[in-house]
């Protein structure tokens, strides 16, 4: 045996050496053997894969995705956590800053979102000229300074562009701490409106708790809601530090708690702040939606606890108070949980949702190892469950990773779950009539081989806003506006549009044309074939 094994190392050297001097391939016959075995598992492999890919796609075929759906992100300013980062002290700077934010809205566009949540105002300071708080100084650099530009009609216009809506998001209550305060001056809301502001735990807060906090906040609204043209506000931290017994408000407690316990009294201030911005937008522009983040889980269900941490009794939002009272148009609690957390707890938004729209946040931030490394299997488990249980949609935690591909996030949305466009779902407790239908629709080819529609405007009941139009197309005979494959374009505005598209293989034939108002009514089709 020694013998032989001797030999054939023997023999092994020197082919060894026989194939440097030829360079010719040489294996023994177990290399051979074991690369020919990890050949064929490598085409089981592969074939596997390639069969899963065709179930999968076979799969999302039979599943249409959903005409109405809610596709948001938030795009954060605070800190440029999001947006921008560089500084708009020069012409360029001004152009980068445009720049950067394009960037994103193109990326939310290709991946068919339906929704920006622009944040507007951060800590006692905002990103557009306000008579009340300065420019924040992520923008210049400066506290007050002005960009040159103005980045909230600038974010509207573009989102608006894109077929998008654009909600301004407005930190409420928090202020931030003392060197963010004292670095704002006398522009500081503490100093220009003491009476309305407290310090707790190296921070300081608008107190909830007196009468003047619930106009000042109305006062930023109004200015926003009259001056721009937002589809939406979003408020978001309107409620009490989390467990805060201690929180300073006992002087105004004494006043104005009126036998009620001290809970029940802080939660009753959120909501008339709740409300009063709830009804002062609708006196301005009822077509604006309302909504707020609230705390992810409302309270503990029969048969899973909170752990602690919930709206109503944690951080003093009574938020199924407002949606039964109807002063909530949308809510995106901030569901950033797995599992049980989760899944239990977005039904019982649901179920006490009174018909208003539930549209999840989703914590993928948690996606990024430095932040809890998940897998992104359950990001994708929540939207499709989201979907199969009746939800208005998803809101995504937050626009960096996004553009980060985050596991392949972008590209889970872009190819498998985001796949055709979506409208965001009407509200019909505002208004449910839908406008007239468009006429005459008109299909020519210009000399250039573009497409040109034209049709006859539509009317509407809403006399402050002219309609606005979605264009479908099609391969077949008639177009189903039902399927949302065939949306080529949303808020067109005007009466015509050009049709250029990518892929000459993806040329549509059959045109149609309705009408939507700014509560999302559409009215029926014209059709015409080119």
């Amino acid at each position: 045996m020694a013998k032989s094994s001797t030999c054939t190392t023997f023999r092994v050297r020197q082919a060894a050496s026989q194939h440097k001097k030829t360079n010719k391939f040489f294996c023994s016959v177990f290399d051979l053997h074991y690369l020919c075995n990890i050949k064929l598992i490598c085409m089981k492999v592969k074939a596997l894969i390639i069969l899963y890919l065709l179930i999968n796609q076979f799969l999302m075929a039979q599943t249409p995705l959903p005409k109405h759906e809610v596709r948001a992100a938030w795009i954060t300013a605070v800190y440029g956590l999001d947006w921008p980062k560089t500084k708009a002290t020069s012409a360029e700077g001004i152009r980068r800053q445009k720049a950067e934010l394009l960037e994103m809205l193109d990326k939310l566009k290709m991946a068919n979102f339906n929704t920006v949540l622009f944040q507007t105002r951060t800590r006692g300071d905002v990103i557009y000229k306000s008579v009340y708080e300065p420019y924040n100084s992520i923008l210049t650099g400066k506290v007050g300074g002005d960009p040159g530009y103005d980045p909230l009609a600038f974010a509207i216009e573009e989102c608006h562009k894109r077929g998008m809506e654009c909600h301004a998001w407005i930190v409420a209550i928090p202020l931030g701490n003392r060197t963010h305060v004292n670095s704002l001056g006398n522009n500081s809301v503490t100093k220009k409106r003491p009476s309305i502001t407290v310090p707790y735990k190296r921070e300081f807060f608008l107190n909830p708790g007196h009468p003047d906090t619930k106009r000042y906040l109305m006062d930023i609204t109004r200015e926003i809601v009259q001056n721009y043209d937002v589809d939406g506000v979003h408020y978001d931290y309107l409620r009490y530090p989390e467990n805060a017994p201690n929180f300073p408000d006992r002087n105004e407690f004494r006043k104005y708690g009126n036998g009620r316990d001290i809970d029940q009294w802080r939660r009753d201030n959120i909501t008339e702040i709740v409300r009063t911005i709830y009804n002062g937008v609708k006196s301005l522009k009822p077509w604006v939606k309302v909504s707020t983040s609230p705390v992810g889980k409302f309270d503990d269900t029969t048969r899973y606890p909170s752990r602690g941490w919930n709206a109503y009794k944690s951080v003093k939002q009574d938020v199924v108070g407002w949606l039964g009272e109807g002063i909530q148009d949308q809510i995106y609690p901030m569901m950033y949980f797995k599992g049980n957390n989760f899944y239990p707890f977005a039904l019982d938004w649901k179920e006490q949702s009174n018909g208003r729209q539930v549209v999840p946040g989703l914590g993928i931030y948690f996606l990024d190892p430095k932040e809890g490394d998940w897998n992104i299997n359950e990001i994708e488990r929540q939207i499709l469950f989201t979907r199969s249980n009746g939800l208005a949609g998803q809101a995504h935690y937050r626009m960096k990773y996004l553009m980060d591909n985050i596991q392949g996030l972008y590209d889970l949305l872009s190819y498998e779950l985001y796949t055709t466009p979506a409208l965001p779902p009407a509200t019909p407790w505002l208004d449910n009539m839908a406008p007239s239908t468009p006429k005459n629709l008109q299909v020519t080819t210009d000399a250039d081989g573009y497409i040109h529609l034209r049709w006859e405007p539509s009317t509407d009941n809403d006399t402050k806003n002219a309609p606005m139009y979605i264009i479908y197309g099609a391969t077949t005979s008639s177009v189903d506006t039902n399927d949302p494959a065939n949306i080529i374009a949303q808020r067109v505005q005007g009466t015509e549009y050009i049709y250029a598209p990518i892929f000459p293989w993806n040329r549509k034939t059959r045109f149609a044309v309705t009408a939507i108002d700014r509560y999302g009514n559409e009215s029926e089709s014209v059709q015409q074939g080119q």
